[in-house]
């Protein structure tokens, strides 16, 4: 008999066995697999376990980049920076807000999770620093200060680091307004016209330095200090973390969404989420969450009413692949 006849044809094995039987230890065979799965998880743990990396803090990134952080600093300050500009959950603007036609979902929920840039990654920590009548000082001359007198300053402190960000983009020869030394961690800003707040970035500098503005950010009236949101965004702003995303290739312009450091692809079943952010019009939308999120509910939905949905309820009677697998039992049945 060919394949192709044993293929259509097969041996029925449906028969009463009438041959020997013998014992079989199954709580044996089950520690036995147990053992070896567990050996196995192990090696592969110690040999292909994901890389350690020490976490990102205000008090590393402060050292390392003290102009960085200064700039950041400054735009929280003034209200510039992505998270003041980024609208719910932490405040009411409407900068990244993401909608497609009716559909606002961030504004319907709100602001759950307020965060006032100013208030909360500036003024608030320099008042923890204690013995201080300069900075004391400064601080009460900034809040007794009206709004647009405050803008001033800010902006005023604010143009020197930009044309500092510019100079080492274009990698020309850095403005004399601003004196970066690396080697101490040190930041020098000459500006007209700033106020208090010259004042007020060097003891926020300091306080960062020393560690204390990762603490200062950390703390809330929980017992246990587990939200990391507000430093997060701090060093998101500056983009800390952008920079270090890129070094470990988690941007998605090589593998897609990703749940690994370094070179490791994410979960495989998230491809599909990752394709639409690969094509036009999501790929160049600033609504692009939205659109993805939208298109793969309608898809989803879709996959469940495949049973209702005329023509392609009707394919396996078209194509008839099951018949093929299981054609034993559908023979069973005409013959019964």
């Amino acid at each position: 008999m060919s394949w192709l006849a044993r293929l259509v044809h097969p041996k029925d094995e449906t028969q009463v066995w009438k041959g020997r039987y013998y014992p079989y230890d199954l709580i044996k065979e089950l520690v036995i697999a147990i053992g070896v799965i567990t050996l196995f998880a192990v090696l592969l743990t110690i040999l292909l376990s994901s890389p350690d990396d020490k976490p990102s803090t205000i008090a590393q990134w402060s050292k390392q980049k003290p102009a960085g952080f200064i700039t950041a600093a400054a735009k929280e300050l003034n209200g510039t920076s992505e998270t003041a500009e980024y609208g719910p959950p932490y405040n009411h603007s409407s900068g990244g807000v993401q909608h497609f036609f009716i559909f606002h979902p961030q504004r319907w929920l709100g602001v759950s999770h307020p965060i006032d840039t100013a208030k909360d990654f500036v003024l608030k920590p320099l008042k923890t620093i204690p013995g201080d009548a300069a900075l004391a000082s400064a601080i009460a001359q900034y809040e007794a200060a009206p709004a647009k007198t405050r803008t001033e300053w800010g902006e005023a402190y604010a143009k020197p680091l930009e044309e500092l960000a510019a100079a080492e983009e274009e990698k020309k020869t850095p403005p004399s307004t601003v004196a970066v030394n690396e080697a101490t961690g040190s930041v020098t800003v000459q500006a007209s016209g700033a106020g208090p707040v010259p004042v007020m970035m060097q003891r926020l500098l300091s306080l960062a330095q020393s560690g204390g503005l990762d603490g200062s950010l950390l703390t809330s009236r929980q017992f246990y200090q587990t939200d990391y949101t507000k430093p997060l965004l701090f060093m998101a702003d500056g983009g800390l973390l952008g920079e270090r995303a890129e070094q470990q290739h988690l941007l998605g312009e090589q593998w897609g969404l990703m749940n690994e450091t370094g070179s490791y692809p994410g979960q495989p079943w998230l491809w599909l989420y990752a394709l639409w952010y690969q094509v036009e019009p999501m790929k160049s939308s600033p609504n692009a969450d939205i659109q993805v999120v939208l298109i793969m509910l309608v898809l989803s939905v879709a996959f469940i009413c495949i049973p209702l949905i005329p023509g392609i309820r009707d394919l396996p009677r078209w194509i008839p692949i099951h018949r093929l697998i299981w054609r034993e039992h559908y023979r069973s049945l005409e013959h019964g």
